[in-house]
């Protein structure tokens, strides 16, 4: 004899449980195909674990004791002298064969330059936030195939670098963590950069634009702008049908797709309309006309660097052969000597505004 076993729940239990069901639903999320050619961006750090969700009042604090605390943070954290930074660099010599870390910039906007012989060109600003070492990942920490196989694979090792200096009480007590060995105050954008072994430096270095040089090439990584869902004559750039003569209701659409034939169906990669942009790019390549060591902005060549204005994007030294550096690079980055340094330092084949363009000479 079987003996049927039945529970009755109270209503505040169903409704309860009914909560429960839809915030795991909500937080699950729906199931992807993982098989798709162009998946969905991955998520990155959730807010509960960056930001505090709390409102800050600063109405005890004065107006001399603002202005102090922005002294003490100027001189602690902007204004790094690290002995250890200036023994290192002293001790390396550059060589080509060197890959030094790169930056985090923000993108704020295009500026119009003339070259000396009249032409005009267009370039991008880039200026690079306050980018500190955070911490070092030596190659046989940071590749986990190298304590399964015994072998190094990739012999760089990862520099973590943080942009960007925010408010500490703003973020949780775990994401503070990860600054506590650094000396510097938590910041808001964190990004990993390959190195050689011999382009390591130490935790709290500052990195300013003058890591680069007036001339010479990078590469840019930014994150595009999010379309949304976009037919193909803005996603990828189609002619579309004609307006008239016989076309009905197929103006901005595809067209044949192929799909007949020896196979029967549609090959992947074709062109159709999808989801555009939110996807990282990288223009290398780019020429650095001129540097402003009053606000660390760096003006690159270009005006469809990936990002909107006010986004980050990263700058690396480029990978064109043909492109790289003959001459010694600041390595393992800029340590700064003492002198005094121009405001702008401009490229040998830009014009200065401060030059003359008219030059007259008297003929005998």
């Amino acid at each position: 004899m079987a003996l049927a076993l039945t529970t009755t729940f109270t209503k505040s239990t169903v409704k309860f449980l009914e909560e429960r069901l839809l915030l795991l639903t909500i937080s699950c999320g729906p199931v992807r195909n993982k098989s798709k050619q162009n998946p969905k961006p991955r998520l990155r750090n959730p807010t509960w674990f960056t930001q505090k969700h709390r409102v800050s009042s600063d109405d005890n604090v004065t107006l001399e004791n603002k202005e102090f605390l922005k002294e003490v943070v100027q001189d602690r954290y902007f204004n790094v002298d690290n002995e250890i930074s200036k023994d290192l660099a002293s001790n390396v010599i550059w060589r080509p064969g060197l890959q030094r870390t790169g930056v985090m910039a923000r993108k704020i906007g295009i500026y119009p330059m003339w070259l000396k012989t009249g032409k005009k060109i267009s370039t991008t600003l880039l200026q690079v936030l306050d980018n500190h070492v955070i911490k070092y990942y030596p190659p046989e920490d940071y590749d986990p195939q190298v304590k399964r196989v015994g072998r190094i694979y990739n012999r760089k090792g990862c520099l973590l670098l943080g942009a960007e200096g925010a408010d500490p009480s703003t973020f949780t007590r775990e994401y503070c963590g990860l600054f506590k060995d650094s000396g510097v105050i938590p910041k808001r954008h964190l990004a990993r950069f390959f190195v050689s072994p011999d382009a390591v430096l130490p935790a709290g270095t500052l990195i300013s634009a003058l890591h680069f040089q007036a001339g010479n090439y990078v590469d840019v990584r930014g994150l595009t702008i999010d379309r949304g869902f976009q037919g193909v004559m803005k996603r990828h750039g189609f002619k579309g049908m004609p307006a008239s003569h016989g076309v009905t209701k197929t103006h901005r659409r595809g067209g044949n797709i192929g799909g007949g034939g020896e196979k029967g169906r549609v090959w992947p990669g074709t062109k159709m309309p999808g989801h555009m942009g939110n996807r990282y790019r990288i223009l290398r390549g780019l020429k650095i006309w001129r540097i402003n060591t009053k606000y660390n902005v760096l003006f690159v060549s270009g005006q469809n660097i990936p990002g909107a204005t006010n986004s980050i994007v990263y700058i690396y030294d480029t990978k064109l052969p043909a492109r790289k550096p003959a001459e010694p690079l600041p390595f393992p980055t800029y340590i700064g000597t003492g002198e005094e340094l121009s405001e702008n330092i401009f490229d040998k084949e830009i014009h200065e505004f401060s030059e003359p363009t008219i030059v007259y000479s008297d003929k005998n």
